[in-house]
């Protein structure tokens, strides 16, 4: 589980679609030199930003960095109150669980658009 940007931020607007873009670049990098099976991401308008798409949603993603199963997960952090602690729950034991990880589930969380990281 990683964040794109390795800088401390209060939102992901304050990040620039380059230091995301570059930093799913050296993510993709870092995935294929240890080759682990699944990779999360936290945080949805980041991830948007970062691989040029504003359609993708929660979950497990349909292509995948440096060979993993990608997941885009909501931050945890206290700041974004558009999660609450059973949705968040259930999408992170999502990673856990082969059936969900089989396929993805862009259904996974109630609101698909993109919540404040």
């Amino acid at each position: 589980m990683t964040n794109l940007v390795d800088r401390p931020t209060r939102t992901a607007a304050e990040l620039t679609a380059d230091e995301l873009r570059d930093g799913a670049a050296a993510l993709g990098r870092l995935v294929e030199e240890h080759r682990p099976r699944v990779v999360a991401v936290l945080g949805l308008t980041a991830w948007r930003l970062a691989v040029g798409s504003a359609r993708a949603g929660w979950g497990r993603q349909p292509d995948r960095i440096g060979g993993a199963d990608t997941w885009v997960l909501p931050n945890p952090s206290g700041l974004n109150a558009h999660f609450r602690l059973p949705d968040l729950a259930r999408l992170y034991a999502g990673l856990r669980d082969p059936d969900q990880r089989a396929a993805p589930d862009q259904r996974a969380a109630p609101d698909q658009r993109a919540a404040p990281d």
